[in-house]
């Protein structure tokens, strides 16, 4: 049992041969003809996608950038210790790099539309929930690189950990002077580099890759203990900022149940609220009278219950509600004009009713000539139709009667058994009522 649920999960069946492998990685790393084009394309489009705050275009972007080639030729060479490769892979790397960072900011440099819209925030603020992205991203693409399974798992990869937009992103702090952005979309793009790249030498163990070169053991200890350094000082910041956006997660879902408790205040309506994760402030505007000193030490004390001890609480004053005697006759005043506003709709409106049922009992007076008219091309020896509706009472139905409705039809010579079952029908279809009685002379 056990061996065959290895057998299944084996991935050495499914893997391309190593020279395969490693042309592949070769081939993918080279910046020149088509692919530069490639890559100023998907530069430039990112960049629009962004300064649209078009996820359509962005993704778009992704699916075509080549950014994937030099990461993954990094790691490979890194696992197998091929230094020539290894050169070659961040020589390609730098220049796409260096040339997306130009060409954003040139962009956004000359864009008349410089707001920071959602899509591009997004890529401002990356914690350790990007490295794991980044890692089984990587992981992904590796195995898609060293076997045989191909399909989607590249465009996949490329979507998931976004290489470019990151970079069109610190582009745009360049291009605005928002530094605080171009070093958090440069972060976030350094954690996705180095994780996929990590996830590409880790595969390239377990499948066990020959290696380009031999290496003594103190040399290899120093290249694991560098990889190990790269790690941490890329990984230590993403868990800080991941706890920080835990706290601000919570510090909001806090704050909101407070709010929520707090919307109505000793006869205070509370308008409108805003939360700040960031400066853990919550601002509120109440109508009604307004807040004296003791109110909102009050609303300062709930809040602690809730456990926002640490919290800033803002009050603003809205709609103001007096409560001397010359404004609560105006506003009765209004009041009762509003109520007589609405009687006389309500009685605008049963008029209407009343003129639509009228309207209706005249119709049915001429629905027989109608019925004459429709039913004559048919049926040429009908001579009159008499069309009625009443109400059928009897002692199985008690008090609540049933309404019926009824076609008396006359005829020059007799109607066949044929006839009178066609002409049922169709009297019944025609006036969409299955219980019609239809009456011949």
């Amino acid at each position: 049992m056990l061996k065959s649920l290895l057998r299944i999960l084996s991935l050495r069946q499914d893997a391309e041969a190593f020279d395969a492998i490693h042309n592949a990685v070769e081939a993918d790393i080279m910046f020149s003809g088509a692919r530069i084009w490639v890559l100023i394309s998907a530069i430039i489009l990112a960049s629009v996608g962004l300064n649209m705050n078009s996820s359509a275009v962005i993704i778009g972007a992704m699916l075509i950038s080549p950014l994937m080639g030099p990461i993954n030729g990094m790691g490979y060479s890194i696992a197998t210790y091929d230094f020539p490769l290894l050169r070659k892979s961040f020589k390609n790397f730098s220049f796409a790099v260096i040339s997306s960072l130009v060409a954003s900011t040139l962009y956004f440099a000359i864009t008349p539309v410089s707001s920071a819209h959602s899509e591009l925030l997004a890529r401002t603020s990356p914690t350790i929930y990007d490295v794991l992205v980044a890692l089984f991203g990587g992981l992904a693409g590796a195995i898609s690189l060293t076997t045989k399974l191909k399909g989607n798992v590249v465009p996949g990869v490329a979507i998931a950990t976004a290489l470019m937009p990151p970079l069109c992103t610190a582009g745009y702090g360049l291009a605005t002077g928002h530094f605080t952005f171009f070093f958090g979309a440069l972060y976030l793009f350094t954690i996705n580099s180095v994780f996929i790249g990590l996830a590409n030498v880790g595969f390239a163990r377990v499948m066990r890759i020959p290696l380009r070169s031999s290496l003594p053991e103190e040399k290899r200890t120093g290249i694991n203990r560098i990889i190990t350094a790269v790690i941490l000082v890329t990984l230590i910041p993403s868990v800080y900022f991941g706890y920080v956006l835990v706290k601000k997660e919570h510090f909001i879902e806090t704050a909101t149940r407070f709010v929520q408790t707090v919307s109505l205040f000793k006869g205070n309506f509370l308008l409108r609220y805003d939360i700040d994760g960031d400066s853990r402030t919550i601002s509120m505007i109440y109508a009604g009278e307004p807040l004296t000193s003791d109110d909102k030490v009050e609303l300062g004390r709930r809040a602690e219950k809730f456990g926002l001890e640490q919290v800033t609480l803002k009050f603003e004053q809205g709609l103001v509600i007096s409560k001397d005697k010359e404004f609560q006759d105006k506003l009765s005043q209004m009041v009762e004009t509003d109520r007589q506003k609405i009687e006389i709709a309500r009685l605008n409106a049963a008029l209407q009713a009343n003129q639509r049922q009228q309207d209706s009992l005249r119709q049915v007076k001429y629905t027989g000539l109608k019925l004459l008219n429709e039913l004559k091309p048919l049926f040429p020896q009908i001579t009159s139709c008499l069309y009625a509706e009443s109400y059928l009472f009897s002692d199985s139905t008690g008090k609540k009667p049933l309404h019926r409705s009824y076609v008396l039809l006359s005829a020059a010579k007799p109607i066949s058994r044929v006839d009178r079952t066609k002409m049922e029908n169709w009297l019944k279809a025609r006036l969409q009522n299955d219980s019609l009685r239809v009456v011949f002379e």
